[in-house]
């Protein structure tokens, strides 16, 4: 063999290694796939084409020019995922832990570029303890490179975070300003600081996983939108997602082909109970209306009085925000607002239509909410939908009462579709309290005050319990039976289509962040 391919070839055969056979048979142990084996499965067999396999760092400091490891610590590149161009890095947490050298983030910037500029989704396959300490601001400096290009590609090209190990300090800002982190359960958490600073520091005794596992930022802070058991699932997960997004702003989602049958589903005639303040799941009203099993739900554990994902109607990505009267009757609060707000303005971005299912009796009162700044991060979701210009269809189910219902998408703030059920009530605040202010003096002065108190309750219920007042001033366009939902939608979004808005020009808008 001549002697300058054998030298290649051994080369190839080290980088395939990584730090070797003994940290590869760790990574095992702890029931988690390679950097290599995860790029091996999520891409397209034989796609795959790698960047930068050769690169190697350039420290000497205390004593690295000793250790030295084809590709330092990350695998990069560009391949298929069921046939769409992707741009995907792999920090392999068998060399140095995967911690991040001046020459790993080089690499790193290098797909991110690419992938900016071709206009296709850049995949992080996050593994790493964090800076490589070795190289000090080398290592502080190439977060920051990783950070600029998350930045420029926000709402350009999807940016997506699999959080497979350790993510930790300066780490974690990158996944924060991807549009999904998806972490795997148990094996994977994410952190500023590690339990050994926090105890130093607050004196608090807390586990990784307690501190920063996928449940924690699943339920508790919403830093993970999606989880999975294993990373074979949480691979598969993304290949899911991928399936409802478009490459860039530029294009819309792929349609599924679809035939249009009479699309009459009855069982959305059953859902809602008879007593209005009785609860029930919304998950049922969405599966009602979908293309059958095709709801991919999105931050599940989190802020569970709003459902937010993606689903398809008629072959068409759809992004559904929807209360959910099963959780805190439904209410807005600071975590929802803000959860669904980030989802309608992922979805505004990438030219996903919307749809909105209302049930929500206003927004959670109490010294919590008003405390943790509920105005503002209540006004995000008012500002989202507000600025969103993709197709936008409201179907109010039952309440919607106060400044709740302005802010779910109603005709005031740009929707462009707004139908209710015959159950609707649009009032500015449930009849019982209503009834309270309005009759105070009747109530009060009544020989039976709860009596009275009942008779006004219905009295109010019975002027402003319906959709009818809304409809005759043209806020609601349609009043329509339940089991047509489906079929109105399929028509409303296939009408909209071509939707196209002018927006002022202006450097960006203030969103209260």
């Amino acid at each position: 063999m001549d002697p300058k391919i054998k030298k290649l070839n051994e080369r190839l055969a080290l980088a395939h290694v990584g730090g070797g056979e003994k940290r590869i048979d760790k990574q095992h142990e702890k029931k988690k796939l390679t950097a290599r084996e995860r790029v091996d499965y999520v891409m397209d067999e034989g796609s795959f084409e790698e960047i930068g396999i050769l690169v190697t760092h350039r420290t000497t400091d205390f004593g690295m020019e000793k250790e030295v490891y084809f590709g330092d610590g990350v695998i990069t590149g560009y391949g298929t995922i069921n046939g769409r161009l992707v741009y995907v890095f792999a920090q392999d947490f068998t060399v140095f832990g995967g911690a991040l050298s001046e020459t790993h983030a080089e690499k790193i910037c290098k797909v991110m570029d690419l992938a900016l500029k071709v206009g296709a989704p850049i995949i992080g396959l996050n593994d790493s303890g964090g800076a490589r300490i070795q190289e000090g601001v080398r290592s502080l400096g190439g977060y920051a490179d990783t950070f600029f290009r998350n930045v420029k590609s926000s709402g350009v090209i999807p940016q997506i975070s699999l959080i497979m190990g350790p993510c930790a300090g300066g780490a974690v800002y990158s996944p924060a300003m991807t549009d999904f982190t998806l972490m795997v359960e148990n094996t994977s958490y994410m952190f500023v600081t590690g339990p050994n600073v926090v105890k130093t520091v607050t004196n608090e005794e807390v586990t990784s996983e307690e501190l920063g596992g996928a449940s924690t930022h699943a339920s508790k802070s919403g830093v993970a939108h999606k989880t999975s058991a294993n990373d074979v699932e949480c691979l598969e997960d993304l290949k899911k997602l991928l399936s409802y997004l478009p490459q860039n702003n530029k294009e819309t989602p792929k349609k599924i082909t679809f035939n249009l049958q009479d699309e009459i589903r009855d069982v959305l005639s059953n859902i809602l109970p008879e007593n209005p303040n009785k609860p029930y799941d919304m998950h049922h009203v969405i599966s009602g209306i979908i293309d059958t099993e095709s709801f991919y739900e999105i931050h599940k554990d989190y802020a569970e009085n709003i459902i937010v994902g993606f689903s398809r109607i008629g072959g068409r990505s759809v992004g559904i925000i929807a209360n959910q009267p099963m959780f805190l009757a439904g209410v807005l609060d600071v975590k929802s607002s803000k959860k669904a707000a980030r989802f309608v303005r992922f979805c505004d971005c990438f030219n996903i239509p919307l749809l909105v299912l209302v049930d929500v009796p206003g927004f959670l009162p109490g010294t919590d909410q008003e405390w943790n700044g509920i105005i503002i991060e209540g006004s995000k979701l008012l500002y989202a939908f507000s600025e969103a210009t993709v197709p936008r269809v409201t179907v109010i189910t039952r309440k919607a009462y106060g400044g709740a219902y302005d802010v779910m998408n109603s005709k005031h703030i740009g929707a462009d579709m707004n139908f209710a059920w015959p159950t609707a009530e649009i009032a500015v605040m449930g009849a019982k309290g209503a009834a309270e202010i309005i009759f105070k003096n009747e109530i009060k002065e009544a020989a039976d005050p709860n009596a009275k108190w009942k008779e006004k309750e219905a009295e109010y219920a019975s002027t402003f319990a319906d959709p009818y007042g809304a409809a005759q001033r043209g806020f609601i366009d349609e009043v329509i039976l339940p089991q047509d939902t489906r079929r109105k939608l399929i028509k409303a979004f296939s009408m909209l289509e071509d939707k196209l808005v002018e927006k002022p020009i202006r450097k960006h808008g203030n969103i209260p962040l």
